[in-house]
């Protein structure tokens, strides 16, 4: 062995460690190979392949790397935990608890491991044995033994494809740390869309990455299906405090992060007329808020979970917006009802719908297309009462909705159509 790989992957519930890939001084006989090659410290092994890269492959191709897949489901397996469970606010509220000043982080903020009020990000490390005999193409054997290896390095699909950098707000005199996807091959003379994706309050002041590891909220944008089909930046703030509690009243961390919008877009070649808002949570109530006070700034908004007082809602009216929401959510629900009644009083087409939230993805891509079929500016889909929680878990239908949301790419084809 030459070196021992950690391989993380983001599902909707956060980041886990979800393989290891073992490099070899020599190509790897991969038809040699079974799951009890391998053992991996309290994880369960579910598959072994060859790759040339340290990296996850849907077939398996001889080269100096083996990797070893682990089951997502293993408790050991995630490294994005809450106090109160993967993504839940501390408050258990839709926004997240008391606001205070705005007062944004210093520079570097803080790291990995660190434990906060809303959430941990664990280090990605396990520990790996090669009990059974491995075979290299030439036909050489690497004998099996108990000698324990520990991973020396991590890769994190797709998070990995961020820069992590700071904004200076001279306006609000706030700095904000956030996450930047730039397209793979960007050309300075093409314009881009830019998606900005804001957090729900469980990610309040953590690493910068943490909106890249809590959920899929941002990182789905910059998967490379979603970038085949649409060629996108992707923005996404860490905020250092609440930016908008449950009174509805932002710090000026709400004004610093338009301003950082405009700021990105400047500097890069991103089309100010192909700019999209999303968020969960704290993050929805931010996109809703945005869109209010800024009309003119997006050209559509993925809203989920979040709600906004309805007596300020008028202007969505004038917006392109998919609204998604439990019917179990007792805060969100009624809240984005009430928007929705708003803006069909303005006059304004909304297309609504009940959808199970134990859909499979071709049943919730059919659920899409019926939707958009009916053409509005506004839709609102709700899962349907009992549905988007799985049987058993304590997870909130609050939290559930978020889980599902960003899994569902019609929406965000959807979204990244439209133009102001």
């Amino acid at each position: 062995m030459r070196s021992v790989t950690a391989i993380t992957q983001v599902f909707g519930s956060g980041q886990k460690l979800v393989a290891v890939a073992v490099e070899y001084d020599s190509d790897i006989d991969g038809s040699t190979l079974s799951t009890s090659t391998f053992a991996v410290t309290d994880r369960t092994v579910t598959k072994v392949c060859t790759n040339r890269t340290a990296d996850l492959a849907q077939r398996g191709r001889n080269g100096r790397y083996v990797v070893v897949e682990l089951s997502p489901d293993d408790t050991a397996a995630a490294l994005w935990v809450t106090q109160q469970g993967p993504g839940t606010p501390p408050d258990g509220g839709s926004g997240g608890g008391s606001g205070d000043d705005g007062g944004g982080p210093g520079a570097g903020g803080p790291v990995v491991g660190d434990t906060t009020p809303g959430g941990t990000i664990v280090a990605a490390q396990a520990t790996l044995t090669q009990p059974g005999t491995v075979t290299t193409t030439r036909g050489r054997r690497y004998a099996g033994d108990s000698t324990a290896r520990s991973t020396d390095a991590v890769v994190n699909l797709i998070v990995d494809d961020f820069r992590q950098l700071s904004f200076s707000d001279p306006a609000t005199g706030q700095t904000l740390r956030y996450n930047l996807f730039v397209p793979k091959n960007y050309d300075r003379r093409k314009s881009y869309p830019m998606v900005l994706f804001m957090h729900d309050a469980s990610v309040v002041n953590v690493a910068t990455q943490g909106p890249l590891v809590q959920g899929l909220g941002a990182v789905c944008w910059a998967s490379p299906e979603d970038q085949a089909r649409h060629e996108s930046f992707v923005l996404a703030p860490e905020y250092g405090s609440v930016v908008i509690d449950d009174n509805y009243e932002p710090s000026t961390l709400f004004e610093a992060t338009a301003n950082l919008v405009r700021s990105v877009t400047r500097e890069y070649s991103v089309d100010p007329d192909r700019l999209y808002t999303t968020g969960q949570s704290m993050g929805a109530m931010m996109s809703l808020g945005l869109n209010i006070r800024y009309p003119d700034l997006f050209a559509a908004a993925f809203i989920v979970a979040g709600q906004w007082p309805q007596t300020q809602a008028a202007p969505l009216a004038r917006k392109k917006l998919w609204i998604l929401v439990s019917a179990d959510d007792t805060k969100a629900y009624p809240g984005e009802q009430a928007i929705t009644e708003v803006i069909q009083d303005q006059g304004t087409q909304v297309s609504t719908a009940l959808w199970d939230g134990r859909s499979t993805p071709a049943e919730f891509a059919a659920d899409v297309r019926g939707m958009k079929s009916q053409r509005a500016p506004v839709n609102f889909a709700a899962f349907e009462t009992g549905t988007v929680v799985p049987s058993g878990s304590t997870t909130s239908a609050h939290m559930a909705t978020w889980q599902v949301a960003y899994t569902i790419p019609g929406i965000r084809d959807w979204i990244m159509r439209q133009s102001r």
